[in-house]
């Protein structure tokens, strides 16, 4: 028979009995039998909660939880995670108190929904799990809470949250957000036809935005009104199985046509973008459009080269040699916007990429001190890389839309 302090202390473990398969199972199991109605009195979620604190604390965010989550625990652990992260938001007055960044991501979770304070029990119910599965998610999804790395903080966590502040629900949208939203929009609606030629026309006009807020921004930056150098932001990019580093290679030769430093953190499958906000912007969409370009060329390769194709080494090869090839042709295609771009303004915008890179640089040395430049060993199918390559000449990165000017 367990009581409520030999439960705690089991939440609170943090070595690796509460991430062991096996031992979470057989503890389960244990649980289950003395607490059949899952957390009754609240320890769960006290402890859950408590550890979400810990894990703010060092630098996690709530997107990166629930991709982590989903790689580390299990996937029926993420309805708990995002209840879990919506009760504490409510707890924590994320809406009047939490930064941007951090609203934006519990909205995406769909966690400033209405919940109930008994998370686990709730979600318990609502689940309709056995005792025993419900427990054992309840240890894993601790465990990894528990666990989880120090990262580098990019967003101040609760604990360093001003006041409750005043947001208006009826203020005007910025020009930018504007720009963003007939971005994404045009990007959904490519992803979700099936006609190939309107999501190719689609996916040309979303680029060909991207590429004209990206410069509209850069001569903005240099206009005789500008004081300052470019505000430099930062953004996590979650990458998910498979192939997950043959995919970074992708994001890493998308951001560095764009100015956009990278860095990530392989064991996690989290990218961190440094750069301008515009460009990080660009960089964020174009490779979501990418993703999905890349995976419908993948498909059609698989299906006209035979057996050898549907190997893994075949696809990650492919996926490098995309990404190569996608890199020459958008660091080929930025230099050609930005030069007609400044012709037909009659603004030198060489000082001001300099500039903007500098301030990006300093910013990447400041947040990631310890950072180093690594390169894949592994071997490469020289048919799935020559394979990718030719899918990436076909890939559209808008060249084909009218001139910026």
């Amino acid at each position: 028979m367990f009581d409520d302090a030999w439960l705690r202390d089991l939440l609170q473990h943090r070595s690796g009995v509460l991430t062991d398969a096996g031992a979470a199972e057989e503890l389960a199991f244990t649980l289950a039998r003395q607490q059949p109605d899952v957390d009754a009195r609240g320890i769960a979620t006290r402890e859950l909660l408590g550890a979400l604190d810990e894990t703010w604390e060092r630098g996690w965010q709530p997107a990166d939880v629930v991709h982590a989550v989903r790689r580390e625990a299990t996937a029926g652990s993420v309805p708990l995670a995002v209840a879990l992260i919506g009760e504490h938001a409510r707890r924590s007055d994320a809406m009047s108190r939490a930064p941007d960044a951090w609203l934006d991501q519990l909205r995406d979770l769909g966690a400033l929904v209405p919940g109930d304070p008994a998370v686990v029990t709730t979600w318990h119910r609502a689940q309709r799990r056995t005792a025993a599965e419900s427990w054992r998610i309840v240890l894993l999804l601790t465990g990894f809470l528990r666990t989880a790395a120090r990262i580098e903080v990019l967003v101040p966590p609760p604990s360093q949250w001003g006041p409750p502040r005043t947001r208006s629900a009826t203020e005007p949208t910025a020009g930018d957000d504007r720009a963003l939203r007939r971005i994404r929009g045009l990007l959904v609606k490519a992803e979700s036809t099936e006609f190939p030629d309107e999501a190719e026309a689609l996916t040309a006009k979303a680029q060909e935005l991207m590429t004209r807020y990206a410069v509209d921004a850069a001569l903005l930056d240099a206009g005789p009104s500008s004081s300052a150098r470019a505000a430099v932001g930062t953004r996590r990019v979650h990458v998910q199985d498979p192939y997950v580093r043959a995919k970074m290679q992708l994001l890493a030769a998308v951001a560095g046509a764009n100015d956009v430093r990278l860095v990530w953190y392989q064991s996690l499958g989290i990218a961190n973008l440094v750069g301008t906000t515009s460009d990080v912007d660009a960089v964020e969409l174009l490779f979501t459009s990418l993703l999905l370009q890349v995976a419908q060329a993948l498909a059609a390769a698989e299906r006209s080269s035979g057996p050898r194709s549907g190997s893994r080494s075949f696809r990650r090869s492919f996926l490098l040699g995309y990404a190569h090839r996608i890199g020459e042709r958008l660091t080929t295609a930025r230099e050609r916007a930005t030069a007609e771009a400044a012709a037909a303004h009659g603004v030198d915008l060489l000082p001001v990429l300099r500039s903007r890179q500098a301030a990006v640089e300093e910013r990447v040395a400041e947040l990631f001190p310890r950072v180093r430049t690594s390169r894949s060993r592994s071997s490469v199918d020289a048919g799935g890389w020559y394979a990718g390559r030719a899918a990436a000449e076909r890939a559209d990165v808008g060249q084909r839309g009218p001139s910026l000017c």
